[in-house]
């Protein structure tokens, strides 16, 4: 047995709006509801902004060792990644699939030097939101050490960096074992 169901007349409709408005019921502009955004105590925010600005203005350098550091083969493979970095992502920079958008080449520079210039390019990088870069730290055939000084410290250097996901040696197109893809995070440090 079906139900016959009651449609309101125009009279019902209209005293139902009637009564609505004597109510003091009013439409709604919108179905969605509006939240409002959460206050922030103005001065707080702007004090722990300037205190981010001025730390980093005296920090220069300091994020990575200046120790010892593990010696690694002039030709030896580098890699590193942080463990919840996926597979595939890792997969593909190894792969030299991930496209890099800048390049430091560190060939000429003391211990020193290479050190700022890398932290300076990693923040400029992260600064600009880059993903993935290439450092160019050489073999160091030549060098009367019995180890390349800059592929270990990078090595070292690059596994302190907070702002880094992974690294590995580049395919031979783009430098082989005397370079590093560096995939960076979204939101650099």
């Amino acid at each position: 047995m079906t139900r016959r169901r009651h449609l309101p007349n125009d009279d019902d409709i209209s005293a139902f709006r009637e009564a609505l408005t004597a109510a003091g019921v009013r439409r709604i502009a919108t179905n969605q509801a509006d939240p409002g955004k959460p206050k922030q105590d103005g001065k707080a925010h702007e004090a722990r902004r300037h205190a981010a600005v001025q730390s980093d203005a005296k920090q220069v350098s300091g994020r990575t060792s200046d120790g010892r550091v593990e010696a690694v083969r002039p030709s030896e493979y580098l890699e590193f990644s942080v463990v919840d970095l996926p597979l595939r992502t890792f997969s593909q920079l190894k792969r030299g699939q991930t496209a890099w958008q800048s390049g430091l080449d560190l060939h000429g520079y003391t211990l020193e030097e290479a050190r700022t210039e890398l932290e300076s390019f990693l923040r400029d990088s992260a600064s600009q939101e880059l993903r993935c870069v290439l450092v160019v730290h050489g073999k160091a055939w030549g060098t009367t050490s019995d180890f390349p000084v800059l592929k270990s410290h990078t090595n070292t250097w690059l596994r302190e960096w907070p702002g880094v996901l992974a690294f590995c040696s580049a395919v031979p197109v783009d430098g082989g074992t005397g370079a590093v893809y560096i995939l960076l995070r979204k939101r650099g440090l």
